[in-house]
This record gives structure tokens, sequence and C-alpha cells, in this order.
């Protein structure tokens, strides 16, 4: 056999340095160069230093960079199909986006490869809350202030405007200091990003209300992949599925206690009452018509409609 080609890779996350899932990449880097005796050689670029989610995709398409690690946000540029994860107050539970990973996984893997982008891992970061500045319960409440959205995604922006909110769209590397000014005082986000990023001292509130799941993925750039030699390939894939699998485990604990640290410091959970929970979801049922096909494909969003009520009738 002809010896293996060395493939360097640099890849991009929004993620900060000393997070978990940073240091989920930096040690399956460290493991892909000792698995292919040095052959894999992956650098890797936290804190949004190249970009956005969208400018790192634009980036790998055109080869400054080979690999990502990004959220839903900017796995919809990749496969449309990703936008499934957009979809608000869609599970409530673990065991439920377990089921919908295992119905809908190989469709997102395999439409991503189409699409000349290799998946390589995919794991659920955490569930979303609403982070603001001034108490929220109702959506009534929210109207009230500027929410965040990621800049490019004019078609979510839209459905806020259309159900009657505020939004600022801006790019997630100005996230923070759209804060700082004002700009924005709403964002629905992972508690362990906001610890990470400190802006809970500004967006104070945190309704205690699953929104919805950030989901994430590591990519590879499909000609960049196909460079490596198959026995390597394997090996990666072996070991970024045991790493993803720890990874996992330990992080869907992890957002419990990235609240309980920020309350030490003044972060002020409301628990919204029943009859506010179903505001929210009569809310998120208003705007099923305007997801359906413009946010979430068309076929995607039945099926998983379909899911959800075989789930319910289960329950």
């Amino acid at each position: 056999m002809l010896d293996a080609k060395k493939v360097k890779i640099k890849m991009a996350t929004l993620a900060p340095e000393g997070t978990e899932w940073h240091g989920l990449l930096m040690k399956m880097g460290q493991e892909w160069k000792k698995a292919t005796d040095g052959k894999i050689n992956l650098r890797v670029y936290p804190g949004g230093v190249v970009g956005d989610e969208r400018d790192m995709i634009r980036k790998m398409r055109i080869g400054q960079i080979q690999g990502a690690a990004i959220t839903s946000e900017g796995l919809t540029e990749v496969n449309p199909q990703y936008s499934v994860f957009f979809i608000p107050m869609l599970y409530q539970q673990f065991s439920d986006l377990d089921l919908l990973y295992e119905k809908l996984g190989d469709d997102l893997v395999s439409n991503a490869e189409k699409n000349g982008f290799k998946v390589i891992l995919m794991v659920d970061v955490g569930w979303v809350y609403w982070f603001t500045s001034d108490s929220v319960r109702t959506p009534d409440d929210l109207r009230e202030h500027s929410i965040f959205t990621w800049a490019g995604d004019y078609r979510t922006a839209a459905l806020w405007e259309k159900s009657g909110f505020q939004v600022v769209p801006l790019a997630m590397t100005d996230m923070l200091s759209g804060l700082q000014t004002g700009m924005v005082n709403a964002m629905a986000f992972n508690p362990m990003y906001v610890l990470a990023q400190q802006s809970f001292g500004i967006t104070k509130y945190m309704l205690d209300m699953k929104w919805g799941m950030l989901s994430a993925a590591v990519i590879l750039d499909l000609r960049t992949w196909n460079k490596i030699d198959l026995v390597h390939q394997d090996k990666m894939i072996e070991i970024a599925n045991r790493i993803s699998t720890d990874f996992q485990r330990k992080n869907r604990l992890e957002s419990d206690e990235a609240i309980a640290v920020m309350k030490e410091y003044g972060l002020v959970v409301t628990t919204p009452t029943e009859a506010e929970f179903e505001e929210w979801k009569s809310l998120v049922e208003e705007m099923y018509p305007l997801i359906r096909g413009q946010i979430v494909e068309e076929n995607i969003f039945d099926r998983v409609m379909e899911f959800k009520h075989e789930l319910e009738a289960d329950n």
C-alpha cells in the first residue's frame, strides 16, 4: 500500500476557547494525529476568528478552511433539512430528540454529502432558553424587547416580524457588543454559551421554558475528506463517534450546572405558569403556517409533525 498523504485541516468554530465544545475538537484532533501516525493534522480556530457560521461555509467552499464545527444555523447552508431544529418547543425530552436523530439522521448526513460536505459527527449542544434584559413571562412581554437573529437569516427575521416582534439581525460575532449597546436585549440561547460569553450580566432574566434545541455538527469539505486514506477515514470516524458520545452524555447535564452558576451571580430564573406556557404553545402553533415551506421544507415539516403526533399519542 502506498504511504498515505499528510492532510492539514483548518477548522473554525464560534465556540470560545476553553469551552467543552472547543475541548471536544482539540481532543479529537490529538487522537486523529496519533491514530494516523501524524498524517492528519487538525488546527482549530475558535471564538469566531474566521467569522460567522455562514462565513465559515463560504470559506470552506473556496478552500480557505477545510472544516467547521457549527450549529444548525450554519448547517442549513450545508443541508436545508437542518432547519427542522428551528421549530420552537417541538420537543421537551431528550428521548424525543434521540428518536428524531434516529428517523432523520441518515437524510441529514447523506444530503449534506450530496452538497459537498462530510458530516463527521452530530450532537445536541443543549436546550435553548430565552435570556432577556427585563423579565419575560408571555409572548407579549417578549414583544417589548429587541430580539437577536442571525445576520443573513432573512426568513427567520421575517417570521418574527410577521408575528409582531422586533428583531435585529447581527453577526454572531457582534452579538455581545449589540447587547452592551442596547441594540438587542433578548436572545434564545443555550445556557453554557451564555455563561461562556458572560452575557448574562446584561440578559439577567431567563425564562425556564425549553424553546428549542441547539444542534451541532463537525463537517469537512468533501474534497479534503476524499484525499484521506480510507483506513485513516475509518479511524477518524471511530474516534469522532466515541468522543461525541462521551460529550453528549456529559453535556446533557451541564446546562443545569451553567444555570446554577449564573444564578449565583444574579441570574433570575422565571418559571411560566401553566396558562403562560399555553400562550407560548399557541404562539408557536400560529407560526406553523409561516414556518412550513418558508423556514422548514414542507416534506420535512410534515414528517416531523407526524412524528410529533405519534409521540403525543404514545404519551
